[in-house]
């Protein structure tokens, strides 16, 4: 904010000025509630002026004073029980049904802590009919959100679901682009206002501590923009601190941004954060042309709407990432099998880069590869093309680099910046350099602004200070030597390019280059190993997402019971990676679930006997056990009091099993589960369907009690674990669909397997028979006959290439399943099953089903 004593003839004012108000500690507050700070002995320490609108005192009254002398005896007790909940003093709570003594009125309450002050905010109370009425918009809204595929359908509808929520006159979905500007994306509002729609609103409109605001406070209204508020009494505490309102609904806004509002005939304002992987994406910006105060209960169910929409868009971002990424994936395989030796290397690059050109929205692209070049399309001259490689030369080696103004890095470049502003350089070798580049043109940029930009800035009617633009008029911005933004999927993409081409010129090098091309070698099996275990845990993580569901839960207890699974699974794939993929102590895997979940409980649990190692294939089954009992324990058992213990102790039988025994006593008493879920499933299940081990868990009274067997073969006292081999993947293309009635899934890990039950049911197969290994399957292959058989290739220390061949030659329908890649050693003679990648998803086995094959 500018110096409000700097006078009339301060002249250099800029946008900054903006960024560097305090708008969190403006110390006034909209006028439809109040506020009272309280210190943590419950005296009231701050007031808002207008405190006595709403009770018997007036702010100067009441500071100082006991809390209770302003609200009745169970408006207080409610306040301290809802107190608890917030967690680190963070985030806000809510209380309904508040009274002030003596008025019979009700209220809505907020409750936040602000560097130590409790702060209390109050509106009137809202009716819970209309809440009811708003879930049920807002579940309606979502449900009918997650069947549109198309980003700009699903923001258009998102606008209109909000408007038909809160009745405002116009709701835009702002979206913030990479040079901090805004657009307005999509829009609803009445049909006599004019459209925002496409307008770009300049980074300064939105300061940075607003923006940051914005992910404290996801919800934000304005209810009336010709009021200033109320300001808070005293201004500042006795040790001259200003109370920061940064988590404040009521909140009142800086006098530029009212002024700002008022320029547009804008009364009343709300904004909605749109966060995306914990960053702000954009905004729900709503504008209503009267004054209005919104419920706290509406401004909820707003606000649970922003936070199913924030879910769903990272969702369909994160399709459409994967889509591009499929296309990559396509191209670059096709290239891969098609690439011959002894042709010349760039003739046979140019049909590649072509179809990579045009995924990546490209004006024309170069290569240079054993000092040829070859250059299509709006590209530099070969003599400016040799200085863009010089230039290149001094960045990173083995990176990819990009940039929208290639000019403003390299001045040479200044010359050609009509043909070539924009440059992706993907580096194919080491010495001498060799690339691949794409290029993009000057892009004279036709923007509708929302106001000019860079209009000069004076001073407004809030003294010398920085005045909002009062011009809404379009204005077109040129901006010259840049070319469009290359987005993240373009230089993934890049990313997977320089991998394939990696791959395919070390595998074509002559003996001089041999050296690299053993390293590269190296890194491509690391690769293939990381991609295995990669789609195996995504197979995992979304068998957990599926049979998590239950009718019977909430959306929060879903997530909850989700989250924990997880993060189970992530601590165990930690302690793996720590011991560099060997065996691991179970112990600390124990240790570490009761840490992470338990807190101070964690000591009510003792373990006992010898510790052993677990190996990496079997530790994630055995972390996800131990978890669902800890968590189960902590619900109901032992652990869900302040006396109950809990005893884990470890041995191995003769034959060198290790033997896992769980006790529970001294908890509350133990009742039968009246119903079997998911993680009875896991208990019961994973250790004898995925380690052929034994699992057996009773409900006595006096506590739970459980009995593990692991085998021998997953249980290393003193040495390492063997890697296992590696395979390839293929993709299955549409074709005619013949759902097999009756179906036998080979598969040694439970959840994934349980998630391939789930989707051959939900596709019409009446029988899903599940074997976790060769002499299982040929068990059930004994008792009944199968319509078709999905093998996975790897079952443990075992492949199923040997099932396969019998069931080829007695006229099985067969396909295999891999994680492991396009790298999986199929033998030739069995070339011609199907091969499906996991994880598994129903589109995929459709396509399977298609018959169909690339």
């Amino acid at each position: 904010m500018i110096n409000p004593d700097a006078g009339s003839d301060r002249q250099n004012v800029d946008l900054t000025d903006c960024d560097r108000e305090a708008i969190h500690q403006l110390g006034r507050v909209q006028s439809f509630g109040c506020l009272i700070g309280v210190s943590a002995d419950w005296l009231i320490s701050h007031a808002s002026v207008n405190l006595a609108d709403f009770a018997c005192k007036s702010a100067e009254e009441a500071v100082g004073e006991p809390l209770e002398t302003l609200l009745n005896s169970q408006s207080i007790h409610n306040i301290r029980n809802r107190l608890q909940h917030l967690t680190g003093r963070s985030g806000a709570e809510y209380v309904r049904g508040v009274l002030f003594v003596g008025s019979d009125e009700l209220y809505d309450a907020q409750i936040h802590v602000s560097e130590g002050t409790i702060v209390l905010e109050f509106e009137p109370a809202a009716q819970s009919a209309d809440f009811e009425t708003d879930l049920t918009l807002v579940r309606s809204a979502v449900a009918r959100l997650a069947e549109i595929s198309d980003i700009a359908r699903f923001c258009g509808f998102a606008a209109k679901s909000v408007r038909a929520l809160t009745g405002l006159d116009r709701v835009m979905v702002y979206r913030f682009l990479p040079d901090g500007s805004g657009e307005v994306f999509a829009e609803a509002k009445t049909s006599d206002q004019e459209s925002f729609l496409g307008l770009r609103y300049p980074a300064s409109d939105i300061p940075k501590q607003a923006r940051a605001l914005y992910l404290r406070n996801p919800i934000r209204i304005i209810a009336d923009s010709s009021h200033a508020g109320a300001e808070i009494h005293p201004p500042r505490s006795p040790s001259g601190d200003v109370l920061d309102l940064s988590q404040s609904t009521l909140r009142s806004v800086s006098p530029i941004h009212l002024e700002y509002l008022s320029n547009m005939g804008v009364a009343a304002s709300m904004s909605i954060s749109i966060i995306v992987n914990g960053a702000l994406w954009g905004l729900f910006a709503c504008h209503h042309r009267q004054a209005i105060a919104m419920s706290q209960a509406k401004r909820n169910a707003a606000d649970l709407f922003g936070q199913m929409f924030s879910f769903l868009l990272a969702g369909k971002l994160s399709d459409v990432e994967a889509q591009n990424d499929d296309q990559v994936q396509e191209i670059t395989s096709s290239f891969t099998r098609s690439m011959q030796e002894g042709g010349a290397p760039v003739t046979q690059l140019v049909p590649l880069l072509q179809d990579f050109s045009s995924l990546l929205g490209a004006d024309g692209f170069g290569v240079i590869l054993d000092n040829i070049v070859h250059l299509e399309g709006s590209a530099p001259k070969e003599d400016e093309f040799s200085r863009l490689v010089k230039f290149l030369n001094a960045a990173a080696a083995n990176t990819v680099f990009s940039t929208y103004q290639l000019g403003a890095l390299m001045t040479d470049a200044q010359q050609f910046a009509q043909r070539v502003s924009g440059v992706i350089a993907v580096p194919i070798s080491r010495s001498p350099r060799d690339y691949v580049m794409f290029f993009r043109r000057e892009i004279v940029k036709s923007v509708n602004w929302a106001g000019n930009p860079n209009k000069p800035l004076s001073a407004g009617p809030n003294g010398s200070r920085l005045s909002p633009r009062k011009s809404f008029e379009a204005w077109r911005s040129i901006v010259e030597g840049e070319s469009e933004h290359w987005s993240p999927s373009n230089l993934r993409a890049a990313e997977q390019l320089r991998r394939a081409l990696l791959e395919v010129f070390l595998r074509l090098t002559d003996e001089a280059a041999r050296e690299r091309k053993a390293a590269q070698e190296r890194q491509e099996l690391l690769i293939a190993e990381l991609n295995h275990r990669v789609r195996n845990i995504l197979g995992l993580v979304k068998g957990l997402v599926s049979q998590t569901r239950s009718e019977k839960q909430s959306i929060a207890e879903y997530v909850g019971a989700l989250d924990h699974r997880v993060q189970a699974l992530a601590r165990a794939h930690d302690q793996i990676t720590q011991e560099n993929w060997t065996a691991s102590s179970f112990f600390d895997m124990v240790r570490t679930e009761l840490e992470s979940y338990l807190l101070d409980k964690a000591g009510r649990v003792d373990l006992t006997g010898r510790d052993y190692l677990i190996e990496p294939v079997a530790f994630s089954s055995v972390a996800l056990v131990m978890h669902e009992m800890v968590t189960n324990a902590a619900k109901y058992g032992a652990l869900s009091d302040q006396r109950g213990m809990v005893t884990i102790s470890t041995s191995v039988n003769g034959l060198g099993d290790l033997i896992i025994e769980w006790a529970e006593r001294g908890g509350p008493a133990v009742q039968t589960p009246s119903r079997r879920g998911f993680g009875s499933t896991i208990v019961e299940r994973s250790i004898p369907h995925e380690l052929n081990g034994e699992a057996s868990i009773s409900f006595d009274a006096a506590g739970v009690e459980a009995r593990f067997l692991i085998p021998a073969r997953f249980v290393e006292p003193t040495g390492r674990s063997q890697r296992e081999g590696r395979g390839r993947v293929s993709s299955i293309a549409n074709g005619h669909i013949d759902v097999p009635g009756s179906v036998l899934i080979v598969e040694d890990n439970l959840i994934i397997a349980m998630e391939a039950e789930s989707l051959f049911e939900e596709i019409g197969s009446r029988t899903v028979e599940m074997a976790a290994n060769i002499d299982q399957a040929n068990t059930a292959l004994a008792e009944q006959s199968f319509d078709f058989v999905l093998l996975d290739i790897n079952l443990g220390h075992n492949t199923s290439f040997g099932l396969a061949a019998e069931l080829v030659s007695k006229g099985v329908k067969c396909a295999f399943a891999s994680g492991y890649g396009d790298t999986a050693a199929v033998p030739h003679n069995l070339r011609d099953i199907p091969l499906m990648s996991k994880p598994y998803d129903k589109d995929a086995i459709l396509k399977l089903l298609s018959g169909d094959k690339e």
